[in-house]
């Protein structure tokens, strides 16, 4: 699935092209899904060309879960049969060529299909959680946009550091949240979050793409010493996850411990890609989706 000019979701088509081969280091996996990041939107409009410059046509999807087919010159560790998963560019196909050192065994207890929904969500979360916000033992942490895909894993690993989670929601997200850990959800749709918090928070992890403004109205939630730490806005400690596989064979580790849960909100064939792009657009998705191969 990919794009020739940058623009709406029309711009989106299938195509067929040669099989790729892997080069040296690189395995050619046969892709059993991928999913969609909101990032997907703004790179396919090309809001993101100086951040991310990318050639046209441009294959989209940037989490890969699948199996290696055949290993390129030099690679050690992935050999075929393999079940992976990583971050990688032009996932949104049938096969897809990846850098063998940024992948990691795929979770065992779960489908791979849903072991697409880890990687871009999992590595942001885990380094808000454990990078920038340091949680610890006691602490309270606000999730902020806690019903997204990064907001689901980052409460349940704010949790599994032993902190007490407040989390925001839609009431139609709620439910799943409690099940993930939160032991507080703030219905951002019925009252904010200065009427309904009943003290200040040691570390707020912003995960909605708000206004600098809406994000700095949240400051005076924090206890003195406390961190405000973004994956969107610029404000506080922003960031912008990288790949690293140490974070995300770790947290596979906890998936397969029965510690972390993946939940998949929908899935859909490759096919529908342009779809989910307009609807993701009109607010009406919510959590991981995965497109299957």
């Amino acid at each position: 699935m990919r794009i020739h000019r940058y623009g709406d979701a029309t711009e989106i088509r299938a195509d067929d092209i040669p099989l790729p081969v892997p080069g040296p280091g690189e395995v050619l996996i046969r892709v059993a899904a991928t999913s969609f990041n909101p990032s997907d939107v703004g790179l396919r409009r090309g809001l993101l060309r100086e951040i991310l410059p990318m050639e046209l046509p441009l294959t989209l999807g940037g989490d890969v879960a699948g199996t290696v087919v055949e290993a390129g010159s030099g690679v050690s560790g992935h050999t075929s049969g393999d079940q992976v998963i990583g971050r990688v560019h032009g996932a949104t196909a049938d096969y897809v060529t990846a850098d063998a050192a940024t992948l990691v065994a795929a979770p065992r207890t779960i489908p791979l299909a849903h072991a697409a929904a880890i990687p871009v969500a999992g590595l942001t979360a885990w380094q808000a959680v454990f990078e920038h916000a340091d949680v610890r033992p006691g602490q309270r942490v606000l999730v902020n946009g806690a019903g997204g895909g990064v907001g689901g894993f980052a409460v349940q690993l704010a949790r599994h550091a032993g902190a007490q989670v407040i989390a925001t929601a839609s009431a139609r997200s709620a439910d799943l949240v409690r099940r993930q850990g939160a032991d507080e959800v703030v219905d951002y749709t019925a009252t904010t979050l200065h009427e309904a918090l009943d003290g200040p928070v040691d570390a707020i992890l912003h995960l909605v793409p708000t206004s600098a403004a809406a994000a700095g109205s949240l400051l005076p939630l924090l206890a003195e010493g406390g961190v405000f730490v973004s994956a969107t806005v610029p404000i506080g400690v922003h960031f912008v996850a990288r790949n690293d596989t140490r974070h995300l064979a770790a947290l596979v580790e906890l998936i397969d411990a029965g510690t972390v849960r993946v939940d998949v909100a929908g899935s859909h064939p490759l096919t529908d890609l342009a779809l989910v792009h307009r609807e993701a657009e009109a607010g009406r998705t919510r959590g991981k989706i995965i497109l299957t191969a």
